[in-house]
């Protein structure tokens, strides 16, 4: 292996041997890439064994898998099986190899003194034996299609859709994932931007957004820096995935992709998931290969502020026929690898087959802005709410802030103001405020502040406003279809500010109908519950 991706792609091949006690792995580093530290950093979380790759190269291997033509492989003895790290072979990077060649067609890599090195050369599609055929003829007397094991694995994982939605808190929201590639041309490179601009301009309580990079460029840049690159975009609620595992998650749980030329997209299509293309690039998509037809037919993105219109376009796309040209024997890949790897071993293989494991849910949940800008439209009795983000450029009815989380400056501009009460036990020496006693305190503290609401259940809240008084809130979930889906009290909360700002009954005969997107919840102002009052917070 020479990075993270190549890692991870080695990763997904492996249950092909599982049950066999006879099969010992080991992992060594090939030298020359700089993508190869965060590799080594996997392999040690998950306890794999590792050697060197000098006593790699003194020592005999029964079988030699590789994810990347890159390197030495070839001075490594016994059989070896190249399989790609990607889908479709889409890319060709400047300065590598045979111009405009992906590196796996490309006889620079594929050849040691005209001759393949590779004893198989395991393909995804009949398609790409075919160009492998135009570019390198002798490497592809060793190639055969055996299918793809991480379309696989998505495709076994997409029951679980639900759970990952719940993982990442996306609720009856549209999750919008963007995908970038490493390198020049990636969408994290040209349009560092898009992530944070998408996040002010859709609102909150309607879509999620979420960013999946390359392994290369977690790599590359680290965590630390990313964290730092990101901050407006993740403080405004987008989720950023780790390297392995959770950008498949997410792809399963997306509603609509955005992506650049990078072949995580095709992952999405094959699940059937509308794709639109940011790509504005112009040199290393690979013209005529799976990804340049699926970014050919997606509409284009050409200002985040068209993104609705974009996902209107992208439903009437048939993305599971445009990836069928990059994924052949779909649900086939490990029983097909593990009659060819065990040839390779000249090794009857165990008995059963192979299981194409499931994703584990992301744990990189979404984090909710620690302040919005608000939207209010009032019709009756029915109040639509819209949340951006407090850097939105949306013009706004009131600055809702979480205290004291949003910061002073947030806190002292708000009209509104929320807490939720604490998590922890408390300990042995300790105080709690009440929820009258808090929302007194914050109103005498904030000046500005017009409305503060103790957030003590998902249904149940204090409000305390500055002419109405104390009211209690209780809000009924939304059910339909044998589903129950809850707003976010702090949005109900901001339907409650705008009604009592108009002057209106501050407890109404009937009760509030509150839209937060997707979900419309009924909202009841009772006179305050002594329950409540005295609910430690």
């Amino acid at each position: 292996m020479r990075s993270a991706g190549a890692l991870h792609r080695l990763l997904d091949v492996l249950p092909a041997f599982d049950g066999d006690t006879r099969i010992t792995t080991r992992f060594t580093l090939v030298p020359g890439s700089p993508f190869g530290v965060d590799a080594l950093a996997a392999l040690g979380r998950a306890g794999a064994r590792t050697l060197p790759w000098g006593e790699a190269l003194r020592a005999k291997h029964d079988l030699i898998l590789a994810a990347s033509p890159k390197g030495g492989l070839q001075r490594l003895s016994g059989p070896h099986a190249l399989l790609p790290h990607g889908a479709g072979f889409n890319k060709a990077v400047a300065g590598e190899g045979s111009t405009g060649v992906p590196s796996g067609f490309d006889p620079h890599y594929l050849l040691a003194d005209g001759t393949p090195w590779a004893d198989l050369h395991g393909l995804a599609h009949e398609e790409q034996v075919a160009r492998l055929a135009h570019h390198c003829p002798l490497a592809a007397d060793r190639a055969t299609v055996v299918g793809d094991p991480t379309v696989d694995r998505l495709l076994a994982s997409a029951q679980h859709r639900d759970a990952y939605r719940d993982a990442l808190g996306t609720g009856q929201r549209r999750l919008v994932v963007l995908t970038s590639t490493w390198g020049p041309e990636s969408l994290i490179a040209r349009r560092p931007r898009l992530p944070a601009d998408l996040s002010g301009l859709l609102p909150h309580d309607a879509f999620q957004t979420a960013l999946v990079l390359h392994p290369n460029t977690h790599s590359r840049t680290g965590m630390f820096d990313l964290a730092r690159h990101l901050a407006p975009a993740l403080a405004a609620g987008t989720v950023l995935s780790g390297p392995y595992e959770e950008w498949a998650a997410l792809l399963v749980a997306a509603d609509v992709v955005v992506t650049d030329h990078g072949s995580t997209a095709l992952y999405a299509a094959a699940l059937g998931c509308p794709v639109i293309n940011a790509y504005d690039g112009c040199e290393e998509l690979v013209p005529g290969s799976p990804m340049a037809r699926l970014l050919a037919a997606a509409p284009t993105l050409a200002d985040a502020a068209d993104l609705p219109d974009a996902i209107r376009a992208a439903r009437a796309v048939d993305t599971r026929g445009l990836a069928a040209l990059a994924f052949s024997r779909q649900g086939q890949a490990l029983d097909r690898l593990r009659e060819y790897l065990y040839r390779l071993l000249r090794l009857s293989p165990p008995v059963g087959t192979p299981e194409a494991t499931v994703f584990l849910p992301p744990s990189a949940a979404s984090s909710r802005p620690l302040a919005f800008a608000v939207r209010t439209e009032i019709s009756g009795h029915r109040i639509a709410v819209r949340r951006f983000p407090a850097h939105s450029s949306e013009p706004m009815h009131h600055l809702a802030a979480e205290y004291p989380a949003a910061g002073p400056r947030a806190v002292q501009s708000a009209a509104l103001l929320w807490r939720s009460p604490r998590t922890a036990h408390a300990q042995s020496h300790s105080t709690a405020w009440t929820a009258a006693g808090w929302t007194a305190h914050v109103m005498a503290e904030a000046p500005h502040c017009r409305t503060a609401v103790a957030v003590l259940t998902p249904g149940r809240c204090l409000v305390r406003h500055r002419t109405a008084g104390l009211i209690s809130l209780r809000i009924e979930p939304d059910r339909n279809a044998g589903r129950v889906s809850y707003a976010d009290p702090a949005a109900v909360a901001s339907a409650v500010h705008t009604w009592l700002g108009t002057g209106a009954a501050h407890v109404p005969s009937a009760p509030l109908l509150c839209d937060t997107g997707p979900v419309t919840v009924r909202v009841h102002l009772v006179p305050a519950d002594p329950d409540d009052l005295d609910y430690e917070f």
